[in-house]
């Protein structure tokens, strides 16, 4: 299965997010819901996305969350922090979501979509102390209800085909066939080429798989 990037910098990419979430609620103050609104729309949500190495390099919780909210407030963050040993409800929250993200390949914005910072809260005792795998397999589930099926996924799970072998019969990234039935990726802007491609290798129309 293929992943929002190299398992390497998962577990730094699960600390970073979980000690910032327990930072911004817990020190700074701020209510979960605004933390995460302000860490979507923030330059550094796509850096945690792609697990990039050079942002994720020595940088911690605290670091983070000041710079999320200095991004979305325009104010220095003057609080004096010291370290945080425990492991908080809030910090599970971003630990839970960062590894999801990774093992979805899905953006953030879809998984703040389906889940308010409240239903996270609700799932932690349930969970906290649970396999992640247990808290992936409900996500899916959500995701699934909230996002219906694209015409791309439709398509092919009638046609039998993998998106493995959707890839290799049409050409197209298998990248990007997940992206376009996750909805990362935007099948109505997909090339002609793209389209003729996949449409070809479906036996359907380029027309079946837009979107309406």
């Amino acid at each position: 299965m293929i992943h929002a990037y190299r398992e390497t910098y998962l577990s730094k990419a699960q600390s970073l997010l979980g000690d910032a979430f327990d930072y911004a609620v817990n020190v700074f103050g701020l209510d979960g819901d605004v933390f995460v609104k302000i860490f979507v729309a923030s330059p550094f949500c796509k850096r945690v996305e792609n697990g990039d190495p050079s942002f994720l390099a020595g940088k911690n919780g605290i670091e983070f969350a000041s710079e999320v909210i200095e991004e979305a407030f325009g104010e220095k963050v003057n609080v004096e922090v010291e370290p945080r040993m425990d492991r908080s409800l809030e910090y599970w929250i971003g630990w839970a979501v960062a590894y999801y993200q990774w093992y979805s390949c899905r953006g953030f914005n879809e998984i703040f979509k389906v889940y308010s910072f409240g239903d996270l809260k609700q799932m932690y005792h349930p969970l906290h102390e649970a396999d992640i795998s247990k808290f992936v397999d409900i996500t899916d589930s959500r995701m699934r209800s909230f996002f219906p099926e694209t015409n791309l996924r439709r398509i092919r799970n009638e046609y039998g085909c993998s998106q493995a072998r959707l890839a290799a019969l049409s050409g197209v990234g298998l990248r990007s066939i997940q992206m376009y039935e996750q909805r990362n990726k935007d099948i109505n802007k997909a090339s002609a080429e793209t389209l003729f491609r996949i449409s070809k290798a479906l036996g359907c129309s380029m027309e079946d798989l837009i979107e309406h």
